[in-house]
């Protein structure tokens, strides 16, 4: 019951409480929002990576085919998505982008650089310009996957599939001057394939792979300072695996998620206890095939997973460990059409995001968020006053907080965005000529409060 409920609080003239669980219905697919433009990207992309600046903003990294296969890097304001500094600006063809901020605030990429032998080469955006860190193409030889991530102390790590050491793995950090190994390179036993990298709660870097000493089931390792060791036991997964993330929930417990060929190519989340690995919930929870699995955790601490759903014609969903079991979140399957390279982020609020390379439109990329109901008012609580209501061609929104600014979205019953403004005065005049009659929401946020208000175009 708790589930209808919360659907519909978007629709009837009630209040419901943010504690309310979020769970699958046909009428949550409201919930699930693009961010801007769907298809942003000026064309083709591949390997779409997503991060929040510290200021709040989703940023997206890809491999741009339009820029001849270079790396683009963009950013929404609110209202639309911008290029960060030049399109196409790593020096040739960039393979396996990875987008991460330091601790400071600055966006690096790293990547498989084509004009550096494929070697690994990370990059920076200064401000103005995207610049090398360190020397391009710092790898010892040809890289295969590379992953990014930071340390506590902003130095930069990557973890790549070493060709110089027989595709095993190996991890590099900046020391302020230059890239150095961590650990010995070629660390892993043998080949190790669909890497990730996380850094702990003390510093130190872990990493998961597909581990071809034990058939490419999942290992993970940590450098203990000085070494490589390894974390539970090796090929702890049941049987092989595809696109392992590694996270730390918020209160330090690490989990890795994965594309499970034992049961039937599911997505399966494992979680280390400090002596062994064990399922969260159940194993291959997925209803079907999970591609491109990308693990985070909500404000809550609960682990979220984000794939391409073979259940829902390979289109993106989000599913919830609520402690018990594993939940969609929203409509299975919101995407418009098949999901490649999904990435999923929380913002600064809370709320989950996911990017992907939209087969639904022309493989570009596209963003969607799940709009959470916490503080968000029904038309009889809200204070946002909107008039005339119904209306034909403008309404005037008086904003009920001052704040230096607050954003406006107008959507229709499908949760799609038609109007998105930055507001930066006490009242608005939004032009509504152009939609066609019928119900539509709108919302209004700041750093104050949340309001929901009811419209009818006439």
């Amino acid at each position: 019951m708790k589930k209808v409920i919360f659907c519909l609080a978007f629709l009837m003239p009630i209040f419901i409480s943010a504690q309310v669980p979020l769970q699958s219905s046909s009428t949550c697919e409201l919930m699930w929002m693009n961010v801007g433009n769907i298809g942003f990207s000026a064309g083709l992309v591949r390997y779409s990576t997503l991060a929040f600046s510290l200021t709040g903003e989703p940023y997206v990294a890809y491999k741009d085919h339009i820029n001849h296969g270079r790396v683009t890097v963009m950013k929404y304001d609110g209202a639309n998505w911008l290029n960060v500094g030049n399109t196409g600006f790593s020096a040739d063809i960039a393979d396996y982008t990875n987008l991460a901020f330091s601790p400071s605030g600055q966006p690096y990429v790293a990547y498989q650089d084509y004009g550096n032998f494929h070697k690994a080469t990370v990059m920076k955006f200064d401000g103005t310009n995207w610049v090398n860190v360190g020397m391009a193409g710092f790898s010892a030889s040809r890289v295969f996957q590379v992953e990014l991530a930071f340390g506590q102390s902003g130095q930069p790590y990557i973890v790549c599939e070493d060709f110089g050491n027989s595709g095993k793995a190996t991890v590099m950090k900046f020391d302020g001057t230059t890239w150095v190994n961590v650990g010995s390179p070629g660390f892993s036993a043998l080949g190790a394939t669909e890497l990730d990298i996380a850094i702990g709660p003390n510093n130190e870097p872990y990493v998961s792979f597909a581990d071809w000493s034990k058939s490419a089931k999942t290992t993970v390792m940590m450098f203990n300072g000085t070494n490589w060791v390894h974390v539970g036991n090796t090929g702890f997964s049941l049987g092989e695996v595809g696109y392992t993330s590694l996270a730390f929930n918020p209160t330090g417990s690490l989990y890795v998620a994965y594309m499970d060929y034992a049961n039937s190519f599911k997505a399966t989340v494992m979680r280390f206890n400090g002596d062994e690995w064990s399922e969260v919930g159940t194993a291959g929870f997925s209803a079907d095939k999970a591609f491109y699995t990308s693990l985070a955790f909500g404000p809550s601490g609960f682990p979220y997973i984000a794939f391409g759903d073979g259940s829902q014609s390979n289109k993106s969903s989000l599913m919830k460990f609520d402690g018990i079991n594993w939940e969609y979140i929203g409509a299975p399957g919101f995407s418009a059409g098949q999901a490649q390279y999904t990435s999923l982020a929380f913002s600064p609020s809370g709320q989950p995001y996911v990017a992907y390379c939209d087969n639904g439109n022309s493989f570009k990329t596209t963003v969607m968020k799940f709009d959470f109901p916490a503080g968000i008012k029904t038309p009889q609580d809200s204070r946002l006053l909107v008039y005339p209501n119904p209306a034909t061609d403008k309404i005037k929104i008086e904003i009920p907080e001052k704040t230096t600014q607050s954003h406006l979205t107008v959507v229709n019953i499908r949760g799609q965005e038609l109007i998105s403004r930055n507001i930066t005065q006490g009242t608005a005049v939004i032009e509504i000529g152009n939609l066609p009659s019928g119900v539509y929401f709108i919302r209004l946020w700041n750093e104050k409060a949340v309001e929901l208000g009811k419209l009818i175009k006439e």
